[in-house]
């Protein structure tokens, strides 16, 4: 027989492991919760997580010379934004005098701030700061729609038709975003309900104090067509980006109004919970060991997994024309689950598909050829 000693020893030995071991779980436990918080709580006007940092190099009055990154190169129209600043760029200018490591686009505008040299940005989708009047000269109204948690802000431009359009920001979004369409919306007479939803400025904050995704946040969509149909609307299109879009096409199956929705517009839907949590995490700087455990853990705070079916799942529950607009590039939501709803549903779904342009961005990428798609879609609809 072993000595007591070392049987002792052993036993200490396998004991220090265990307790080893189960301190690590405990603590990759609470690294994937922390890091699931961090993915769920994207705070709406904050640039979403994942694009790089460009500085200003020089800045005159209508060119500006950034970082060269894939970013900066993105064809379009984008807002820059940075701590008290926001400015609007144009198309990249090849042919201007540059250095290697810079890319010079077209300076549109600077709404506030300044583009000093030194500046870092963000590249976003949103070039509008400021309400419809001050913004693009829109006459509105600000309107509170009831909603289950509470009054809902919204800013209503009013049109003579009797179909409403219903917007619905996105990850990193605010109701500023949808005002890239409101000129066109407005050109072809349509009112525009422009929602804030919960957790947004001015709106109430969602009871556990994080987003779902859209997976709750439709019903506030619902809310916004109940107030349509209220105040003089026929029918309505639900147009939304991003998890804006997973709200629209949420609502459009389960809301009690469905048949009063007569269209959808997807701008980069979320049609993949799981891959877009994944993402999220990675982007805030979730190390790859831990990703599995903040996507189990974000499911458990939001109930994506108990029992909720993606957006989508069911094609054959579709019962009005959809036209969404996604690209390859998105490296937020996935654009295969956008291609297989088109497939699946080619009498309903038209799908346009949009090349360099990242998540939520699809109009920037070529504004007048996706405002084209978008009346094709509507005149039939108005």
């Amino acid at each position: 027989m072993p000595p007591a000693t070392t049987t002792a020893a052993a036993v200490t030995a396998a004991l220090t492991a265990a307790g080893l071991a189960a301190a690590a779980g405990v603590a990759a436990v609470a690294a994937g919760r922390y890091a699931a918080n961090a993915a769920l709580r994207t705070e709406p006007g904050r640039p979403l997580p994942g694009g790089p940092k460009l500085v200003v190099h020089s800045a005159t009055a209508d060119r500006v010379a950034l970082t060269r990154s894939l970013a900066s190169l993105w064809p379009g129209t984008y807002g820059l934004a940075a701590p008290g600043v926001h400015a609007v760029v144009g198309a990249v200018l090849p042919d201007a005098p540059h250095d290697p490591d810079t890319v010079v686009r077209r300076l549109v505008g600077v709404t506030h701030g300044s583009l000093a040299p030194g500046t870092r940005v963000l590249l976003t989708p949103q070039i509008h700061a400021g309400n419809p009047r001050a913004a693009l000269g829109l006459d509105h109204a600000d309107v509170d729609v009831p909603g289950e948690l509470g009054a809902l802000p919204a800013w209503f431009v009013p049109g003579a038709r009797d179909t409403w359009v219903i917007t619905a920001h996105g990850l990193g979004g605010t109701r500023e975003h949808p005002m890239v369409v409101m000129p066109f919306l407005h050109r072809h007479r349509l009112p525009v309900l422009d929602l804030a939803y919960r957790g947004d400025l001015g709106a109430p904050a969602p009871p556990d104090g994080v987003g779902h995704l859209g997976a709750s946040e439709w019903r506030d969509l619902d809310a916004a067509i109940r107030y349509a149909l209220r105040f003089g609307a026929r029918r309505v299109v639900l147009y939304g980006w991003s998890t804006g879009a997973t709200m629209a096409l949420l609502a459009a199956e389960r809301s009690a109004l469905a048949d009063r929705i007569s269209g959808l517009v997807l701008d980069s839907p979320v049609l993949d919970w799981r891959a877009t949590l994944e993402r999220l995490a990675a982007a805030r700087g979730t190390p790859a060991a831990v990703l599995p455990l903040a996507v189990r853990a974000a499911e458990g705070r939001t109930g994506l997994r108990a029992g909720r079916r993606p957006p989508g799942a069911d094609p054959a529950a579709l019962r009005m024309p959809v036209l969404i607009f996604h690209g390859p590039e998105d490296t937020l939501a996935p654009w295969e689950p956008s291609r297989r709803l088109a497939a699946a549903r080619p009498d309903l779904v038209t799908l346009r598909t949009v090349r360099d342009a990242p998540h939520g961005a699809m109009w920037n990428a070529d504004p007048a050829e996706y405002e084209e798609g978008l009346r094709r879609f509507l005149t039939p609809l108005m």
